[in-house]
């Protein structure tokens, strides 16, 4: 049930249920849940759902994505067992179920939520559609092209690189620890899911990541969404440069397939992508189908 209600609260296609199985699911949860410092006064939180970073300093709390409920309030037990200072700042770097979900924990905690616009755009839709208003906690501040907030001695900076994952993705940069949260912008060597519903494309997504490449450095601790390995939720900047290589060698193969004269179904049988080798999990046939619908388009 809690997998059938990630993908419904994500926007995802009933469809996308077969995609998915128990073992896959279980890749997107880590039980029981595990919190522990990065850098500086920044860390992480995984235990279903998208991975949570948070910072406390003397300024206060700050908080990226929420996961689901449950888990977000066993995160906010945590963080008051290491801190009494205030919640400053909940910050979600995308709409769906399993990073915007948790946000309702934070209600009467968090002084203020932000989120790029599209994004609060797309978390308004699915929950009006889904008629789950009541459980939201919407953001209160958005941006469309960079955000900047300043908590203690930390500066967090929000970028919009453009569409990828969806059409709301940010990456969430803690200036002085130099980490990034790159949200679902890169699923770390597993095959993502792509949200065609809410303006994800393959080609912006390589462009998008190619525009972070730019932005930040090699010394740059990155935060990922999700990861095949839920040890590697973490990484540097070749992991970044690996999933936009992902990205390109898929449009490529798919749009040689059609040049070649090859169905949509013909070419989601495909097992393996050219010049990909260390991509795992189920969901190969998500990102043929999407790049075919891609280049497909009228």
């Amino acid at each position: 049930m809690e997998r059938r209600k990630f993908l419904l609260n994500s926007g995802l296609s009933l469809a996308s249920l077969a995609l998915l199985n128990n073992k896959t699911f279980a890749s997107f949860a880590q039980d029981p849940f595990q919190i522990k410092t990065l850098r500086g006064n920044v860390g992480i939180f995984t235990e279903k759902g998208g991975t949570i970073a948070w910072m406390i300093n003397k300024g206060g709390i700050v908080v990226v994505d929420a996961e689901f409920p449950e888990q977000a309030t066993h995160l906010i037990t945590e963080l008051k067992k290491r801190s009494e200072l205030p919640f400053e700042w909940l910050i979600n770097t995308h709409h769906h179920g399993d990073h915007t979900s948790g946000n309702i924990s934070f209600k009467g905690i968090a002084k203020k939520v932000a989120a790029h616009a599209n994004s609060l755009a797309n978390q308004t839709e699915v929950a009006v559609a889904g008629k789950t208003e009541d459980k939201q906690l919407y953001p209160d501040t958005t941006w469309t092209d960079t955000w900047k907030v300043k908590v203690g001695d930390e500066t967090i900076k929000a970028h919009y690189f453009g569409r990828g994952h969806t059409n709301g993705d940010s990456m969430i940069h803690f200036e002085n620890a130099n980490i990034v949260h790159t949200g679902d912008l890169v699923f770390n060597r597993r095959y993502p899911v792509i949200d065609m519903k809410h303006g994800a494309s393959l080609r912006s997504w390589a462009q998008t990541l190619e525009k972070a490449q730019h932005t930040f450095n090699k010394d740059t601790l990155f935060v990922f969404g999700h990861a095949f390995d839920p040890a590697k939720v973490t990484g540097t900047m070749d992991d970044v440069k690996a999933m936009q290589n992902y990205m390109v060698q898929a449009v490529a193969f798919v749009d040689s397939q059609i040049k070649s004269g090859k169905t949509k179904d013909e070419i989601a049988t495909a097992t393996s992508i050219p010049g990909v080798t260390d991509w795992q999990g189920p969901g190969i046939k998500t990102t043929l189908n999407a790049a075919y619908d891609e280049l497909t388009a009228g």
